[in-house]
């Protein structure tokens, strides 16, 4: 199929791109980029693939890699073309533009100049992994990456335990054993998510089940590939803290702290660390 051109206002068009299945693109994200001026990618070779499986052509137009390491030097680039009345396209490698992308400060800049900023949405691993998560998504929150180092992490999750809302992380196979550890720790092992891997590719896998159960999955399977981790939203607690006190109190008195925490924990469904530091309390430590 070949696509016609067609002339573009001036300014900067936001491209989504597929997370995965090429033809997961939108017919108006085909007609920006065989018609934008200038066109700018996160990764060119991506861009040049994707643009080649669909029938277009670069011709003579400029291709300007934009990416964490090299924005500061070429954004002054791209800010002059909007300045001089041209059109241009920035895509993502993979997904919409400014989710968890370096775009963000393009656009941003841009807006500052008083340059028209235009979205052309479509694939988005957030939005895909929602709609397969069967978990509420009237109120959700996209975190992203988590720190990278352990205790960051933790105090990361810590933030985001008691928020009313869906929670939807990114990670890689590198550290997603470790999130999930992390994950049962702050926010208890009884909380319900979904472990979604490769969305929209060949191998797409969706899990669902508690944080316990899928760590436990994490732990004896191999892992591979881009996941997207969802978690149902806090309810708030369904015992009173005297319930929870009483439970603790009895459990103090037959076994160790940490483990009186971590049965008490897993029982009323309650985050690890902060029945630990009840059980602190209540054993005159805290």
């Amino acid at each position: 199929m070949s696509w016609q051109t067609t002339e573009l206002a001036a300014g900067l068009y936001l491209v989504a791109t597929p997370i995965g299945n090429a033809r997961d693109i939108t017919l108006r994200a085909l007609d920006t980029l065989a018609s934008a001026e200038i066109l700018a990618a996160e990764d060119t070779r991506t861009l040049r693939r994707l643009m080649e499986i669909h029938g277009l052509r670069l011709g003579g137009r400029p291709l300007v890699a934009y990416h964490d390491h090299n924005g500061e030097r070429v954004r002054p680039r791209l800010l002059a073309e909007l300045r001089a009345g041209r059109s241009v396209a920035y895509a993502s490698e993979a997904g919409t533009p400014l989710v968890a992308d370096p775009g963000f400060a393009l656009a941003r800049a841009a807006i500052a100049e008083g340059a028209a900023v235009h979205a052309v949405p479509g694939a988005s691993a957030v939005l895909a992994a929602l709609t397969v998560a069967g978990l509420p998504t009237d109120r959700f929150l996209f975190a992203g990456f988590l720190p990278a180092a352990g205790a960051a992490r933790r105090a990361a999750l810590a933030e985001l335990a008691d928020l009313p809302a869906t929670l939807v992380i990114c990670e890689s196979p590198r550290r997603v054993r470790e999130l999930f550890d992390d994950l049962v720790q702050v926010l208890g092992e009884a909380r319900q998510g979904a472990l979604c891997r490769e969305l929209t590719k060949r191998f797409e896998t969706v899990v669902r089940g508690t944080l316990g159960d899928l760590s436990a999955r994490l732990a004896s399977d191999a892992v591979r590939g881009e996941y997207m981790v969802v978690i149902d939203r806090a309810t708030g607690p369904t015992h009173s803290e005297a319930e929870l006190a009483a439970a603790l109190a009895e459990a103090l008195s037959r076994l160790s702290l940490r483990e009186a925490a971590e049965t008490v924990a897993a029982a009323y469904g309650r985050p690890r660390r902060a029945v630990y530091r009840m059980a602190l309390r209540l054993a005159g430590r805290g």
